[in-house]
């Protein structure tokens, strides 16, 4: 006698409710996978937006930067120009002070060194000219080749420039303050 059974109601709901959750939950992440794939389409879209931005602010600051650099430039030509100006009219100004001194020179030390004195003038206001024929670009190469040439010597003007140039600004308050002078 064979024995039939029937199939228990609780295991047959049992599977057809693990079946449905089952299809829930590949229905959700299916819909997961979804969800992640507009978000990453959604953050490239907004990246490729900043780095278009970014890219276009990048242009116009490299943009703003050289126009500033372009009129830092002209503004230290000019500078150059009127500084090379004065100093050309400061030697002049000295070699015409030697001469207008000659006849004193003449007078007290003798012609010997009033002729030296001539030629001291001369070469001072030759030099002058010199420097105010010369163009900025001229002036800078030979610095440069001096530089190279005499390392040494060029650090020693260099110092002696400073410490004259420190002198000269330090002001005369100091001196005027204690009466004293170094």
């Amino acid at each position: 006698m064979a024995e039939t059974t029937a199939p228990d109601p609780v295991d047959t709901a049992g599977a057809a409710a693990t079946d449905s959750s089952k299809a829930r939950f590949a229905k959700a992440i299916e819909e997961a996978k979804a969800g992640v794939q507009a978000l990453g389409k959604e953050a490239q879209g907004r990246a490729d937006d900043y780095r278009e931005k970014a890219s276009t602010t990048r242009g116009e600051w490299l943009d703003e930067a050289k126009a500033y650099g372009n009129q830092a430039k002209e503004k230290a030509t000019e500078f150059a120009v009127e500084g090379k100006a004065r100093a050309s009219e400061a030697i002049l100004t000295l070699g015409k002070m030697v001469e207008e001194n000659v006849e004193t020179i003449d007078a007290r030390l003798g012609a010997k060194y009033g002729d030296y004195a001539r030629k001291a003038s001369t070469s001072i206001q030759d030099a002058a000219a010199r420097l105010d024929a010369k163009d900025l670009g001229e002036i800078g190469e030979e610095a440069r080749a001096f530089v190279r040439k005499s390392p040494g010597l060029a650090i020693g003007l260099a110092a002696v420039a400073g410490y004259i140039l420190a002198r000269a600004f330090r002001g005369s308050s100091d001196g005027a303050s204690d009466g004293s002078s170094d």
